[in-house]
């Protein structure tokens, strides 16, 4: 059931995902324990989550390589972590609706192609609705930044830290059924 080449080389490089969600959930909990930050502060804290993010999703890209499998989804989910990250660093006092705007792009790239990936892998991989929950539930993050964008400051960073909580949850709960997988099978 789970001798698809790209499950293994997922599961061979389980780390970088936990790692993913461990860096969710840390931001997640930051922003809700401090809702009252200042909007510079937001951006550069989710400036370097979205950088560290991209950079584990990059490696985690360039690891499996030798699985022969289209694997452009984590290229692309990488690169653009790592330029909303950069965008973040070099442009923090970016006004509360450009930061919605661009987390809200963000997080529907990245929901849609985790969902594309899903089903890519729904003939090989037993639970791949935790990776399809976690996309579905990045694309309802940002469709809700974009139809919301006037709500409050305080709201808006428990949402964001709410949305990271549940992500970095999700991607733990993947990786450790990577895990398992790939210690039954090694």
């Amino acid at each position: 059931m789970n001798d698809h080449p790209l499950w293994q080389a997922l599961g061979r490089h389980w780390k970088w995902i936990a790692l993913r969600g461990i860096a969710a959930v840390l931001f997640g909990v930051l922003a809700i324990a401090w809702p009252g930050i200042a909007l510079t502060v937001l951006v550069i804290v989710w400036g370097a989550y979205a950088f560290v993010d991209g950079v584990f999703t990059l490696i985690a890209a360039a690891s499996m390589r030798e699985s022969q499998r289209p694997i452009w989804p984590l290229w692309l989910v990488g690169a653009l972590g790592v330029l909303a990250g950069l965008v973040a660093f070099f442009w923090p006092a970016l006004t509360a609706l450009g930061l919605l705007m661009l987390i809200a792009g963000w997080a529907l790239a990245t929901g849609v192609l985790q969902i594309v990936a899903a089903f890519r892998l729904r003939r090989s991989l037993a639970n791949e609705w935790w990776l399809g929950l976690s996309g579905a539930l990045s694309v309802l993050f940002g469709v809700l930044m974009i139809a919301n964008p006037g709500a409050g400051a305080v709201a808006v960073v428990w949402v964001i830290g709410a949305y990271a909580l549940f992500f970095g949850v999700l991607l733990i709960l993947l990786a450790l059924r990577l895990r398992k997988t790939s210690t039954f099978d090694a």
